[in-house]
């Protein structure tokens, strides 16, 4: 079993997550020792980077929460594709947002609004790498995750290829998901505790209906799902049968909805077999990800300081830093 309280070593002080030096020096891989904690503040190169970051979400959020969620998704695909260099944002007929694996990203509008307020604050000074990294940070702390300290002095990435996605389907194995996110250089109680990012947002039908009529080609449901809750799900998603047809959006976690909240519920739902995606419902059939699931879904505090520091180490995958890449004037396009 994995002892998580061994992995905690983050400390929650007022609401905001600081890395004791012991802790940064377990989590700050050889990506992250790239990194710099205020390094605009550091560098005195645009002192109140972040506080423009934050009032702007401010903003956004208050109009529309589900900027937490669609912000964490955009993160997700750009992190866990070519590393953490925002070539998730760029435009283009080929570019990674027109990958399949990427319908309906969102967060796009509130990250070039960031990004016009602080190239007209501090000029071709912040990346757009590290404006997605924090953007996300400030919006799913308004949802109720922990502020989480983001590291950054990230530059941004010259590419995007829709042909270099390879997020994976949600309705994979727990051995297949296990081993993406190692590839990635997570472990397993990062990946149980990043899939919590499903407690909140939505998802298409289409990536459902195989749970609710084929379960591993068998032309019946999954055997394990909650009955009540698959007769529930079989409403909101029917059978897709004809080309052309609607693929109607589901909540990830019915229990917050639309409140896009941040919640342990999400693992609660695991425990009773009531998880939309497969997925999220695999977490259960591993020793491990069954006893994390447990214990987040008992103690929201243990989830909340295992998210941030996770969430630290996704935002370091293969940045750009230093004299590599640029910083983009426009976030859709290179310069």
């Amino acid at each position: 079993m994995v002892m998580i309280h061994i992995f905690l070593t983050v400390m929650v002080v007022g609401g905001v997550s600081l890395f004791p030096e012991t802790a940064e020096a377990i989590v700050m891989g050889p990506s992250m020792q790239k990194l710099t904690w205020h390094y605009y503040k550091v560098y005195n190169t645009c002192e109140n980077a972040e506080n423009f970051v934050r009032h702007q979400v401010e903003i956004f959020y208050k109009n529309d929460k589900s900027i937490a969620p669609k912000l964490l998704r955009l993160l997700y695909s750009d992190c866990f594709v070519s590393g953490c260099d925002a070539s998730v944002l760029l435009e283009g007929p080929n570019s990674e947002k027109m990958a399949p694996q990427n319908r309906g990203l969102g967060g796009f509008v509130l990250i070039d609004k960031i990004k016009i307020v602080l190239e007209q604050r501090c000029p071709g000074v912040v990346s757009c790498a590290d404006i997605l990294n924090l953007a996300t940070r400030d919006a799913v702390h308004l949802a109720g995750a922990p502020s989480y300290p983001v590291f950054t002095g990230r530059r941004d990435g010259l590419t995007s290829d829709k042909q270099t996605v390879d997020l994976p389907s949600p309705s994979i194995s727990w051995d297949q998901a296990m081993s993406y996110f190692k590839s990635r250089g997570l472990n397993v109680l990062d990946m149980a505790t990043l899939l919590g990012s499903h407690s909140m947002g939505r998802t298409h039908c289409s990536y459902v209906v195989d749970r609710l009529y084929n379960y591993n080609k068998t032309g019946k449901p999954s055997p394990t799902m909650n009955k009540y809750f698959l007769s529930e799900m079989a409403k909101q998603c029917p059978p897709r049968t004809r080309k052309g047809q609607t693929d109607p959006l589901v909540y990830l976690n019915p229990d917050s909805g639309s409140d896009n909240s941040f919640t342990s519920s999400f693992y609660s739902r695991i425990l009773s077999n009531k998880s939309v995606l497969e997925v999220d419902q695999q977490l259960l059939y591993n020793d491990d990800t069954k006893q994390i699931s447990k214990e987040f879904s008992e103690g929201f505090e243990d989830f909340r300081k295992s998210f941030a520091l996770s969430m630290s180490k996704m935002g370091a995958i293969n940045v750009l830093t230093k004299t590599e890449g640029e910083i983009r004037k426009d976030c859709r396009h290179i310069n």
